[in-house]
């Protein structure tokens, strides 16, 4: 089959609150975000696989609350202290001339009582973090962990994920593919790429036999 001429851009993403689809597992990190003078000392870890929705989540409190938003390993010692609430992603990257500029977050964020939100596919114990005071207090941090999906959300981001690449395959296209892959975030996101690059480079339909084969699902029995 002769190639289409195809450019690979990233996906248009949808952050915004409207596109939060919450369920039964991630229902307890919306509601934690939705509340942050619950949270102990003002901080909270939102822990979660990649594609699991936690930077979304980040967004709809970026929204709520206007907060800055930082990557970790965008951080540096020179930046100046927020007077806002701060959304810290992907923890786990922290650089150690980061280190020093969280730990001044940090304590700038508690004794104003600003809510500092951070994202991490790991537990505060995991990462990598050389400076002493920091490990300690970034340990001590409330986590709420993002689980992997059920049924509803499974499907939910497999339209959230097509939507963002401008894909529309039929409902039970997706209902399919829900029902033959692994319940996974990572499994969903797999999927929807690989769909997506046989539309984009070989002009496939986004159907069930392209599903199927994708899969290498020999029997719908199976």
């Amino acid at each position: 089959m002769k190639q289409q001429l195809a450019f690979d851009l990233p996906a248009n993403v949808s952050l915004g609150p409207d596109d939060f689809f919450v369920s039964v597992a991630n229902a307890k990190a919306y509601v934690m975000i939705m509340a942050p003078e619950s949270w102990i000392e003002s901080k909270l870890a939102i822990i979660g696989p990649p594609g699991s929705g936690k930077s979304h989540l980040a967004r709809v409190f970026q929204h709520q609350r206007d907060a800055l938003v930082f990557s970790a390993d965008a951080l540096d010692s020179d930046m100046p202290l927020p007077n806002f609430p701060v959304v810290i992603e992907d923890a786990e990257r922290i650089t150690p001339d980061g280190e020093e500029a969280l730990f001044h977050i940090h304590n700038h964020m508690k004794q104003r009582r600003l809510p500092l939100l951070l994202t991490s596919s790991l537990a505060p114990g995991r990462w990598p973090i050389d400076l002493p005071d920091l490990a300690s207090r970034m340990q001590a941090t409330s986590t709420v962990q993002i689980d992997d999906p059920d049924d509803r959300l499974l499907a939910a981001v497999l339209m959230k994920q097509f939507a963002d690449r401008q894909l529309m395959p039929k409902p039970h296209v997706i209902t399919y593919i829900a029902s033959h892959i692994e319940r996974s975030f990572a499994a969903a996101s797999d999927i929807v790429n690989r769909m997506d690059s046989e539309a984009l480079y070989n002009g496939a339909r986004l159907n069930i036999p392209l599903a199927r084969r994708l899969l290498d699902i020999k029997d719908d029995s199976e």
